[in-house]
């Protein structure tokens, strides 16, 4: 791979629509840098093992959104080790299950500190990284992006808080012809979205994917390549906008 050749960094990488965005990166001849947080309980080897594979470049780099100074530290990692930076993808999150009576301050600040500010403090960082002609894309969720969820507040809260940080930041950097936007995914089967506790479950997914026009949930690949194109010259004016890929979950009319 060429010393010219594009270079992403990536949150949340170590499994699901992050580990898939590498393997599609470098397929397309862009090296990243994986971001992988010290506690999550999946292997970055494996991303990298998929991104070696498809004949690319990349390297782990343990991440933690919540701290300014580690997420700084991830984003100068693309400068030391390719000498640039091209595209910052915010990928990190958590899913916690909460009602309303059981949502402490406590409980609401960790979520928004990872969902929602450590989406900030990943696109801080890579925007001082990036020369003209960056681009950004945050992962927000139809949880919040399009519809409430019971028992997740404090989620939907954070994601719909993603779209409107990437509108103000595609107006703040497009005159340094930095663009900012962010895919919506819906059901989308995860390890997040597979844990029956905090999210739907095996059987939760398998039920809702009968009633997306698509006739399934998706796969972290259909995501991955949104982002893909989000981060491309294909997508040169494309700028402040909120993707949603959901099978048309959507826009089907209920019964």
């Amino acid at each position: 791979m060429s010393d010219d050749a594009p270079v992403a960094i990536i949150t949340g990488a170590a499994s699901g629509i992050g580990r898939a965005l590498a393997a599609h990166y470098a397929r397309r001849g862009v090296r990243s840098v994986i971001g992988a947080f010290p506690g999550d309980p999946h292997d970055p080897e494996e991303t990298l093992r998929l991104v070696n594979e498809a004949g690319g470049q990349g390297v782990i780099h343990e991440v933690d959104v919540r701290s300014t100074a580690s997420v700084d530290g991830f984003a100068g990692r693309a400068v030391q080790e390719y000498g640039r930076l091209d595209y910052a993808v915010a990928n990190a999150g958590i899913l916690r299950n909460a009602a309303l009576d059981e949502l402490s301050d406590d409980r609401w600040d960790a979520m928004l500190d990872v969902d929602l500010t450590g989406v900030l403090r990943t696109l801080r960082a890579g925007a001082a990284q990036m020369a003209e002609g960056g681009a950004m894309v945050a992962v927000s969720s139809i949880a919040g992006g399009v519809y409430g969820w019971e028992g997740h507040a404090h989620y939907a809260a954070a994601k719909a808080g993603v779209l409107g940080l990437i509108r103000s930041l595609a107006v703040e950097l497009g005159p340094r012809g930095i663009r900012a936007n962010a895919v919506i995914p819906g059901l989308i089967e995860t390890p997040q979205s597979l844990d029956p506790v905090n999210s739907l479950g095996p059987e939760g997914l398998e039920r809702a994917g009968k009633d997306i026009p698509w006739g399934r949930v998706g796969r972290p690949e259909e995501v991955a390549s949104v982002i893909g194109f989000l981060t491309s010259e294909d997508a040169r004016y494309v700028t402040g906008q909120s993707l949603i890929v959901d099978g048309g979950l959507t826009i089907k009319m209920r019964a």
